[in-house]
C-alpha cells in the first residue's frame, strides 16, 4: 500500500499545489482593483479631485456590494462549477481595470467602475474557495485555504509597487492597463472542472444547517469590522503618537508581514487538527483584541505588541474560517463560504466608515478601545456558533 501511495501521491500533490497556485492568483486578481485604487490614490485624487473621505466612501461602497453579491456569488459556483466561475470573475476584474484606465474622468465614474469590479471580488473570491474544496486533500486544505488569503496581503504589495514602477512614469492609467493584462494571463492557471463536483453535492453530509453559519458570519463582520482599522488607521495613528512618517509606514510593513506568515501558519496548524477550529478563531479574536487594546496605549513596546498580536491573530482568521466551513459543508463549499463572507466584506464596508468617524470625533485611543470591544464580542460569537455547529439539535 505504501509503494501505491508514492506512486499516486506525486501527481495528485502537483495537483494540488497548481489548483492552490490558480486559485491564489485568482484571488490577487480579483481584488487588484480596490488596492490599486488605493495604492495611487495620490495620484488619481490629483487629477479626479477627491478627498481621503472620498477615498474611504469608494473602498466602503466597494465592500458593501462584495457583500451584497457574495451569496448571489456562491450559488452561480454551485451552479457552473469553480472554473468557468472563476475565469468570468477575471475577466469581469480585467474589464473593471481596463474601464478605469479608459473612462473614469471623474469620481462618480471611478466609484461606479469601482463597485463593478467588486462583483468580481466576491465570484473570484468563492470560485477558489471551491477549487481548494473540489482539488486539494483534506489534509491539505488548511494550508492552501492560508496561502490563498495571504494572497490579499500581496494584492497590496503589488499595487504598492505599481506607483514607481508605472503611475510616476508612465502616468495612473497605464497602471491599471497593465493590471489588466496581468489579470488575462492569469486565465490559463485556473485548474479545468472537476469530475466529482456533482457527486460530493449529492453525496456530502451537511453539519449545522445556515443557523451557525449566520452566527459566524455576525463575528466575521464584528471582527472585519475592527481588523479592518489596522490597515486603514494604523499608519495615521502612529504617526500621532508622533512616530516620523517613515517609521509610521514601517508599522503597517511589519503587521502586513506578520499577517502573511500567520496565515499560512495558521492554515498549516489547522491541517494537525481535527475539530474544533471555530473555537480556535475565538481565541485568536480574543487575543487580536488585547492587541487593539495595547494600540491605545502609549509607548513604542505598547506599539509593537498591539500590531503584532492585531495582525497576526486578530486578522488572520479568514483562510482558517473558510477552511472550517467548507470542512463542515464539503457538499457546497461555495454557498456555505458565501454567507460567511458575506460578514468579512460588511465588515470591510461598515468598519472604516463607523471607527473613522469615532476617530475623528473622540480620538484614535477611544477608537481602538471600540475596535477591541467589537472583536472581543466577535470571540463570543464564535465561541457560539461552534457550539452550535456541535449540537445534536442542529439541523441537517
Amino acid at each position: 500500500m505504501t509503494e501505491t501511495v508514492s506512486r499516486t501521491d506525486p501527481p495528485k500533490a502537483r495537483h494540488a499545489v497548481s489548483v492552490g497556485a490558480g486559485a491564489t492568483l485568482t484571488t490577487i486578481v480579483c481584488v487588484l482593483p480596490v488596492f490599486l485604487v488605493g495604492g495611487l490614490a495620490v495620484q488619481l485624487a490629483d487629477e479626479l479631485r477627491f478627498s481621503p473621505a472620498g477615498l474611504g466612501l469608494a473602498v466602503s461602497i466597494y465592500f458593501g456590494v462584495s457583500a451584497l453579491a457574495s451569496v448571489p456569488s456562491g450559488a452561480l459556483v454551485e451552479r457552473f462549477g469553480p472554473a468557468p466561475v472563476a475565469r468570468a470573475a477575471i475577466l469581469l476584474a480585467a474589464a473593471s481595470l481596463v474601464a478605469v484606465a479608459g473612462l473614469a474622468r471623474s469620481y462618480p465614474v471611478l466609484v461606479a467602475l469601482l463597485a463593478l469590479s467588486a462583483a468580481a471580488n466576491a465570484l473570484g473570491q468563492l470560485a477558489s474557495n471551491a477549487a481548494l474544496a473540489e482539488h486539494v486533500p483534506a489534509h491539505r486544505q488548511g494550508l492552501s485555504f492560508g496561502v490563498k488569503q495571504a494572497a490579499v496581503p500581496a494584492a497590496t504589495l503589488l499595487a504598492g509597487l505599481a506607483v514607481p514602477t508605472v503611475a510616476l512614469t508612465a502616468g495612473w492609467r497605464w497602471a491599471f492597463v497593465a493590471a489588466a493584462v496581468a489579470a488575462l494571463a492569469v486565465l490559463p492557471a485556473v485548474p479545468r472542472a472537476g469530475q466529482d463536483r456533482r457527486a460530493r453535492t449529492a453525496s456530502g453530509r451537511r453539519n449545522g444547517g445556515t443557523g451557525p453559519l449566520v452566527v459566524i458570519g455576525l463575528a466575521a463582520t464584528l471582527a472585519a469590522a475592527a481588523a479592518n482599522a489596522l490597515g486603514t488607521f494604523l499608519v495615521d495613528s502612529s504617526a500621532a503618537r508622533g512616530l516620523s512618517p517613515g517609521l509610521a509606514g514601517l508599522t503597517l510593513t511589519l503587521g502586513s508581514v506578520v499577517c502573511v506568515l500567520a496565515r499560512v501558519g495558521l492554515g498549516w496548524l489547522a491541517d494537525r487538527r481535527t475539530s474544533g477550529h471555530v473555537g480556535l478563531i475565538a481565541g485568536m479574536l480574543l487575543t487580536g483584541s488585547i492587541g487593539l487594546i495595547l494600540l491605545a496605549v502609549s509607548g513604542s513596546a505598547p506599539l509593537i505588541a498591539g500590531v503584532v498580536l492585531g495582525f497576526g491573530l486578530g486578522w488572520a482568521w479568514p483562510g482558517l474560517m473558510n477552511f472550517a466551513v467548507v470542512r463542515l459543508h464539503p457538499q457546497a463549499p461555495a454557498a456555505a463560504t458565501s454567507i460567511t463572507q458575506t460578514g468579512v466584506y460588511a465588515g470591510g464596508c461598515l468598519g472604516p466608515l463607523g471607527l473613522g468617524a469615532l476617530a475623528g470625533a473622540a480620538g484614535y485611543p477611544a477608537m481602538w478601545l471600540t475596535a477591541a470591544a467589537a472583536m472581543l464580542l466577535a470571540a463570543l460569537l464564535m465561541l457560539l456558533g461552534a457550539r452550535l455547529l456541535r449540537s445534536p439539535l442542529a439541523p441537517a
